[in-house]
């Protein structure tokens, strides 16, 4: 791929990477119009402009937050924009500028997300839409070849894929987590003992390659909740079945232990086998205050109003309805 000392423009539109003094077309692989679909519900937006991307002290923190319809399969995966030369069109042309177009609140939603796993802290990847200039945050740099303009390797492939599931929050909410493992050139994310500590909870493992269109899943890192405990980041620490809403686009395939392999740390994965396939997966742990009960005396927005215990009818902290 070559690169340009001046932006690429098209229509409207126009691509700067920054943080590497160039520009260039980044190229995007057809499944980012899986990534960025439509359709499964209500989306409550998060934060579109100035959501913190993450806070460095050695170890790396994320703040989660994209909704379960950001990784919807419906909508637009289906118009033909899935299949319409993405894997070699970078943003500067018509076919992003359509997409994004459809709807740009979700489509920047999106793209915070997916350059904030890719490109690393530092960098970032600027886009001008209709006068507007959206600008996103790296981050993890999970995947520094495809942030260098480099076609995505099968390792970038998932390990963006398995970032993106990292961060999904059904709720739409914002909530600190601790992601552990290694990019794609196997340099492990820095961390720290306090960060390890104040994270205890180990929550789960996310893997999948949603560019080849294997899909996304999670296994769990830690025993199931209890009955009357429940959680925000319900796409991670799930229950045996699944949370249905995560289930539209993350598959719940059990215990991490039956799938994956601990690293020599033991403090993440350093890979998971499903279907016959081989992934580089991510690990991610959350506070133990981030569980919640049924009977701690409040209302969680994963907690509903009922006549009994259980976070779906919990009388104590809701109410009855």
């Amino acid at each position: 791929m070559s690169h340009h000392s001046t932006p690429q423009t098209c229509s409207s539109s126009k691509v700067t990477y920054t943080g590497r003094r160039f520009a260039h077309r980044w190229a995007l692989l057809p499944a980012l119009l899986l990534v960025a679909a439509v359709g499964c519900g209500p989306a409550e937006l998060v934060d579109a402009g100035g959501e913190p991307l993450g806070t460095w002290s050695d170890g790396l923190v994320s703040s989660n937050g994209l909704s379960t319809n950001g990784l919807s399969t419906n909508g637009l995966s289906t118009n033909g924009l899935s299949t319409n030369g993405l894997s070699t069109n970078g943003l500067s042309t018509n076919g992003f500028n359509t997409w994004f177009s459809a709807d740009p609140a979700r489509s920047e939603e999106v793209m915070r997300y997916i350059v904030r796993c890719a490109l690393a802290s530092g960098q970032t990847l600027a886009y001008t839409h209709a006068g507007i200039t959206h600008t996103w945050e790296g981050s993890l740099g999970l995947a520094p070849g495809w942030a260098s303009g480099a076609s995505a390797t099968v390792a970038e492939q998932q390990l963006v894929s398995g970032c993106l599931a990292a961060h999904v929050n059904k709720y739409g909410v914002h909530l600190n987590i601790s992601v552990q493992g290694r990019d794609a050139l196997g340099n492990a994310i820095p961390t720290t003992p306090e960060e390890l500590q104040t994270y205890g909870q180990p929550e789960a493992v996310f893997f999948g390659n949603l560019f080849n269109g294997e899909g996304l899943f999670a296994a769990n890192d830690a025993p199931y909740l209890a009955y009357d405990e429940s959680t925000v980041r319900a796409c991670g620490l799930s229950s045996w079945s699944g949370d249905p809403d995560c289930a539209t686009v993350i598959s719940h395939v059990g215990a991490a232990r039956t799938h994956c392999q601990l690293d020599a740390a033991r403090t993440s994965y350093a890979r998971c086998t499903y279907n016959g396939v081989t992934y580089r997966p991510l690990t991610t742990r959350i506070r133990p205050q981030d569980i919640y009960k049924c009977g701690d005396g409040t209302c969680q927005l994963s907690e509903s109003c009922g006549t009994s215990n259980t976070p779906e009818s919990c009388a104590a902290d809701c109410g009855a309805c």
